[in-house]
């Protein structure tokens, strides 16, 4: 009997697989409390779960959520949200009758007061700096005032920190709402054994639907296993254990891709690759009120952005993943790139430049030091090669990544590489890093640029309500910043994404959020 019944249970798994999404969570979770979702991989959990006012589609426009619309005022202060009078928490044994109830205007100023809680203190604080109030008017209307005008502001709101919570559950679990989360989600939380295995169920009144008018989601359950390590997590991905991995790890990325980063045939046949920007710029910098001569100078920093190919760095050290960096510091992908304002592989001209320096200054050795963390040597001793070619002497210095972290955060490198991943989807994120009252280490701006016409344009892109006007500006003031050359863009990063062949509608987004509402997977075959 026990055969059988075994037997039994073997063969409904097998014919309910295509209902269940599995997927591997290498760096572990860590909260599912949204308030606390600073890392990708509670990002990617917490918004199975959750929802907020606002959301982002693929293309990062801000769409409704459980705001149904919204109206902004002409001096760009007040922000006043509809509330949809559809949207329920899922049940839980918490709220009356042990069944669930509608979330209303007082819900989100619960969840927004809990995020600014000094004693509870979570990371999503941060986004509420420019907020001066929000309050419930009444159960369909919130409103928000701002201290300044910040057109980015509904992209923060997009974010996961500002999900909806329900007072009542929160108050039941206190701090071990982390592990028993209760949202208005597509999915909602069944079980976690933390370290081995993360178990979501379908919401079956979630309140979306496609545009057939069929109700999301359309997957019966999630399931996350958290194995450790990149090279196991592929092994279950090409077993066909899991339906998807994330990202081009260096244990794998030759043995499932070819030099020019296409599917090796024998992936082809049972996965697929998706690929497309990713908000994240990886670039060398110049400390700008360093002493050295050859960081003064815009020859040096024009001969090393035209002296190293960026097309072939990334075939050679990336597996053709990955958009060459011959734009400016807005990555490709967020309204304001430009592909035209950067520069282009012209080792003719960086000579040129090497030689002027020289007759100019009388410094027949220009020298340059780089300093890195070991994980981007490769590509420091890449350039360091390209650029002795120019006549430019290279020494590329590798320390830990908390010590170049500090060093450049209080100006002790002349150059060094970086990475500015966005923390929400506006360019003016990017930008602020070059204005000057930004200068670190009480701001982002690491190269001590400095530019009055910069800052003007800056300060004018915050009263700009109109997007297009506002997205010129950014324009403008990348290209200048790639005139004056604090900076050598290498390479704007790209989402890759490996699913097997029977996986449809997981898409694809430059802030790279899993979104499972709209995949559905076929039977296996």
């Amino acid at each position: 009997m026990s055969v059988i019944v075994m037997s039994c249970e073997n063969t409904s798994d097998k014919n309910n697989a295509h209902l269940v999404f599995r997927y591997n969570e290498h760096k572990n979770i860590g909260s599912l409390d949204p308030a606390f979702s600073k890392d990708l991989a509670d990002i990617w959990a917490t918004n199975q779960l959750f929802n907020g006012l606002v959301q982002m589609d693929d293309n990062l426009n801000i769409k409704p959520c459980i705001a149904k619309d919204w109206t902004i005022s002409e001096d760009a202060l007040t922000y006043s949200f509809t509330i949809r009078n559809d949207v329920y928490f899922h049940k839980h044994e918490g709220f009356r009758n042990d069944s669930t109830r509608p979330v209303i205007a007082d819900d989100f100023e619960y969840s927004f007061n809990r995020l600014i809680d000094k004693q509870l203190a979570p990371p999503g604080s941060w986004v509420f700096n420019k907020v001066d109030s929000f309050k419930a008017v009444n159960d369909t209307l919130f409103r928000i005032t701002l201290k300044q005008a910040f057109p980015a502001f509904l992209g923060l709101l997009s974010m996961k920190y500002c999900s909806v919570v329900p007072k009542e559950i929160v108050t039941l679990y206190g701090t071990d709402f982390r592990a028993h989360p209760i949202g208005t989600g597509p999915f909602l939380f069944k079980r976690w054994e933390e370290n081995l295995k993360l178990i979501f169920r379908k919401n079956k009144h979630y309140f979306e639907q496609d545009s057939n008018g069929t109700k999301l989601p359309y997957l019966e359950a999630v399931a996350i296993t958290f194995l450790p390590d990149k090279q196991s997590e592929f092994l279950q991905f090409a077993q066909g254990n899991i339906d998807f991995v994330s990202g081009l790890d260096a244990s794998y990325k030759d043995e499932i891709l070819t030099a020019t980063g296409e599917l090796r045939p024998k992936y082809a046949e049972r996965a697929k690759m998706i690929r497309g920007p990713y908000l994240n710029t990886e670039y060398l910098a110049f400390y700008m009120d360093s002493e050295i001569p050859e960081m003064q100078s815009e020859l040096i920093r024009q001969a090393v952005n035209y002296g190293f190919d960026r097309k072939k760095m990334m075939i050679y050290l990336r597996n053709g993943v990955g958009i060459p960096a011959n734009g400016g510091f807005i990555p490709k992908g967020l309204p304001g790139f430009n592909e035209t304002v950067g520069f282009t592989y012209q080792p003719e001209k960086a000579k040129q430049l090497i030689a002027q320096f020289k007759n100019e200054t009388g410094h027949n050795s220009p020298e340059i030091t780089i300093t890195t963390t070991s994980n981007y040597l490769s590509f420091c001793e890449y350039i360091q090669r390209e650029l002795q070619k120019t006549g430019l002497i290279v020494n590329v210095d590798v320390i830990p990544a908390a010590t170049l972290k500090d060093a450049k955060a209080n100006g002790k490198l002349a150059m060094f590489r970086a990475s500015w991943i966005a923390d929400y989807p506006d360019a003016e994120n990017y930008l602020s890093l070059y204005y000057s009252k930004n200068f670190a280490p009480n701001g982002p701006n690491y190269t001590h640029f400095k530019n009055q016409q910069f800052d003007t344009w800056y300060e004018q892109a915050f009263t700009e309500t109109d997007t297009k006007k506002r997205e010129l500006l950014y324009s403008k003031m990348d290209s200048l910043i790639m005139e004056k050359t604090p900076i050598v863009p290498l390479f704007y990063d790209e989402v890759v994404r490996f699913t097997r062949k029977e996986v449809t509608g997981l898409g694809i987004n430059p802030i790279n959020l899993l979104d499972l509402r709209r995949v559905k997977k076929a039977i296996r075959k």
